[in-house]
C-alpha cells in the first residue's frame, strides 16, 4: 500500500448556528444537486423549516470523551485497483486521533497519529517516520480539514454545513436541504422522524474544479446512547473517482484508550 492511498484512507476515515437569514429562491451559482430541490411553499414559515432542520443535526451530533473504533475498509483507487484493510482508530477529544491500518494476515503496514498541530506518519513495511503539519493535509486533499474535521468525519457529524440553507424539499419521510458556504455547496437527506443523515453531497464552490464527494451513511444503531452509522459509502470525483466503503465492526464510547507511538531506532526520516 503506497503512503498516497494511505492519506486517502485517513482523509476518507476521518471523510453551529447563526441568526437565521431571509431565504433565497435560488442558488448564487449553478450546481447539480439543485437540480432535485425546490423552495418550500412559500406559505410555510422557512425560518421555522430551517431552524428545525439544525436543530435535528444538532441533536443528533455525537459528543465523547473517548472513541474506539474497528473498520473494515474497501479502497478503489481512479485506475480500478482495489485495496481492502482493517483500521483500528482511537480518539480522545479535541487532543488525539491514533490510527492502525492492517493488511492481510492482520500484519500492521501503518499507524498514524494525529492531533490538533501535527500528523506522524509510521510506514512499518518501509521502517520510515513522516512529521507533517495539519496543513499538510489541507494541501493534499485540498480542502481545508483541520483536525476537528476528522474528529466530525470519524464520527458521521456532519460538516462544512452551516445556517446558510438556500432550498429545501419534503420528498416523503425524507427531507432535502441545499447548503452554500464558502467551500461547498452541500445537499443533505434526512429522514424528518429520526433526524438521521441518509446521504451527504458536496460540490465544489470553483465550479472549474468540477470535484464532487457523495458519502452515503447507513446501518444506524444505537451504541451507548448516540446513533451511529455502521456503514459509510464514499465516492470523490474530480479528474477521476475514487471510492470508499467503510464498515464498522466495534465501537466503543468513552472507555480507557492508549495512544502508543514509540518510534524504532532504525527507522529513517521522510
Amino acid at each position: 500500500m503506497k503512503q498516497l492511498t494511505i492519506l486517502i484512507l485517513v482523509t476518507a476515515l476521518v471523510w453551529a448556528c447563526k441568526p437565521i437569514k431571509k431565504i433565497q429562491t435560488a442558488v448564487s451559482k449553478p450546481v447539480d444537486t439543485t437540480a432535485t430541490v425546490s423552495m418550500a411553499d412559500p406559505r410555510i414559515d422557512s425560518a421555522e423549516v430551517i431552524n428545525g432542520i439544525l436543530n435535528k443535526i444538532d441533536a443528533n451530533r455525537i459528543d465523547y470523551k473517548t472513541f474506539f473504533g474497528q473498520v473494515k475498509v474497501d479502497f478503489t483507487d481512479a485506475v480500478g485497483k482495489n485495496t481492502k484493510a482493517t483500521a483500528f482508530v482511537r480518539m480522545k477529544k479535541d487532543s488525539v486521533i491514533w490510527l492502525s491500518i492492517t493488511g492481510p494476515l492482520d500484519i500492521e503496514f501503518f499507524r498514524i497519529l494525529v492531533k490538533p498541530d501535527a500528523v506522524l506518519i509510521m510506514d512499518k513495511f518501509k521502517h520510515t517516520i513522516a512529521a507533517r503539519t495539519v496543513a499538510f493535509l489541507q494541501e493534499f486533499i485540498k480542502i481545508p480539514v483541520d483536525f476537528y474535521t476528522l474528529q466530525d468525519l470519524l464520527l458521521g457529524n456532519v460538516v462544512f454545513f452551516d445556517n446558510h440553507i438556500v432550498s429545501y424539499r419534503q420528498n416523503g419521510n425524507d427531507l432535502l436541504a441545499l447548503n452554500v458556504g464558502d467551500y461547498f455547496k452541500h445537499l443533505i437527506t434526512m429522514d424528518t422522524t429520526t433526524g438521521r443523515i441518509s446521504n451527504s453531497k458536496l460540490d465544489d464552490v470553483q465550479e472549474l474544479r468540477n470535484r464532487t464527494c457523495n458519502i452515503s451513511l447507513s446501518d444506524y444503531t444505537n451504541i451507548q446512547n448516540r446513533s451511529f452509522s455502521l456503514n459509510r459509502e464514499i465516492s470523490v470525483t474530480e479528474k477521476a473517482k475514487i471510492d470508499i466503503v467503510l464498515n464498522f465492526k466495534k465501537v466503543e464510547f468513552d472507555t480507557p484508550q492508549g495512544f502508543s507511538f514509540n518510534v524504532p531506532k532504525n527507522y529513517t526520516k521522510k
